[in-house]
């Protein structure tokens, strides 16, 4: 699609190049010392102020000009996903069971295109911190870099972030105030019985069939306890065991994932969730274990920013390919966690819906789409010229 904006146009074939180097060598969390350190390299060449190992392998440029002390932070992920590619072009993945399978590398690469344009042509007034996060996949790099004093070393007065998203036309963009993506939480329930004999289960007290309960009675959690207008997820997705052919087993492990778009209804699964194991469990004379870990808190985008994202958008690619109420999804994102501690807006742009460019994140035939790189950075660009403006 043709874009209103032509800020990066000239540089596409550069962070093209940076895309491909980084998408060859992929890292996964806390382990992006050569993607950090390639990163650092290219700043210092833009003439930012760098600064490393920020919440363990993070990086961040900073660049001033003009007086104010207006701060806007602009964030792109870095990690890879333990996924074997199965893509056989040249820029392929060379490390085994390792792949930038969810266009970070493409993230990067457009931030770092927004970066050397806003460094040596762009005017405006104010200071611009470009975070360039580890460790997004298992929700843990926003928290490293926030509890390393990331906003108190590099004071912002909003924080954005964007992610492709395929299924979306190249191009198009989508964001929304409040929620845009779910937390994810993981539970794992062990259950005790007593195991028995298959011939005997009477003497036991079958764990799977207490397990199977559990299953069952979980499908009401969402049915029949929340609101109808809230969106939630609990998904089963292990169940062992430790029987055998002709033995009633003992104990059963369940494992899982949760989702949701709000913090009221993310505590709600959790208590409502061990009260039903709880009454099962008594109720077979068994006990249980139950653990839930908050992995992601949810992506909520203040208002005022949203709007201020939607219009950027409108001004680089058009009115008619901005979706500025888009529908949230489930999937979840660590940048929750910035929002916490900043105001600011999350974005969809989209990756294309066919071919490679439409292929789901987190599959080992994805790539980013190149044909988006200079749409991304001219967005970075033309969000700190207007919300930055000198004079």
């Amino acid at each position: 699609m043709s874009k209103l904006t032509s800020y990066t146009e000239s540089s596409h074939a550069t962070m093209q190049a940076w895309r491909h180097d980084i998408h060859r060598h992929p890292e996964l969390a806390f382990e992006e010392q050569r993607t950090a350190g390639k990163i650092a390299e290219l700043l210092n060449q833009f003439g930012l102020e760098v600064h490393t190992s920020i919440g363990n392998t993070g990086v961040v440029g900073l660049l001033k000009k003009g007086d104010s002390e207006r701060a806007i932070g602009l964030r792109a992920d870095m990690d890879a996903l333990k996924i074997s590619e199965q893509n056989t072009f040249a820029h392929r993945s060379q490390i085994d069971g390792k792949m930038h399978a969810c266009g970070h590398d493409g993230h990067t690469a457009m931030l770092l295109g927004a970066a050397q344009y806003l460094a040596a042509e762009s005017e405006f007034d104010g200071s611009v911190v470009f975070i360039f996060q580890p460790a997004e996949e298992h929700g843990d790099g926003a928290r490293a870099m926030i509890e390393d004093g990331l906003f108190e070393r590099f004071p912002v007065d909003a924080v954005y972030a964007l992610h492709n998203f395929p299924s979306l036309a190249v191009g198009k963009f989508a964001v929304r105030a409040g929620s845009i993506m779910a937390a994810e939480d993981n539970f794992e329930i062990t259950i005790n019985g007593v195991g028995c004999h298959a011939a005997m289960p009477h003497l036991g007290k079958d764990a799977i069939v207490i397990g199977a309960e559990i299953v069952s009675a979980m499908q009401s959690l969402v049915a029949r306890t929340l609101d109808p207008m809230e969106h939630a997820v609990v998904s089963f997705t292990e169940f062992e065991t430790d029987g055998t052919v002709n033995v009633v087993p003992g104990q059963v492990k369940l494992r899982g994932d949760t989702r949701s778009l709000t913090t009221a209804v993310q505590e709600h699964i959790e208590t409502t969730m061990e009260r039903i194991v709880s009454g099962i469990c008594a109720a077979h004379g068994a006990s249980y274990d139950f653990s839930y870990r908050r992995n992601f808190v949810p992506t909520i985008n203040t208002p005022a920013e949203a709007e201020i994202a939607a219009q950027v958008a409108r001004q680089v690619v058009g009115p008619e390919n901005v979706v500025g109420d888009s529908r949230p999804v489930m999937t979840s994102e660590d940048f929750g966690y910035m929002l916490q501690a900043r105001p600011g807006a999350y974005l969809l742009l989209g990756n294309g819906e066919e071919g490679i460019g439409g292929c789901s994140l987190h599959n080992p035939a994805y790539d980013f789409n190149d044909d988006i790189l200079s749409i991304g950075a001219d967005f970075w660009v033309e969000l700190i010229t207007t919300q930055l403006k000198a004079g």
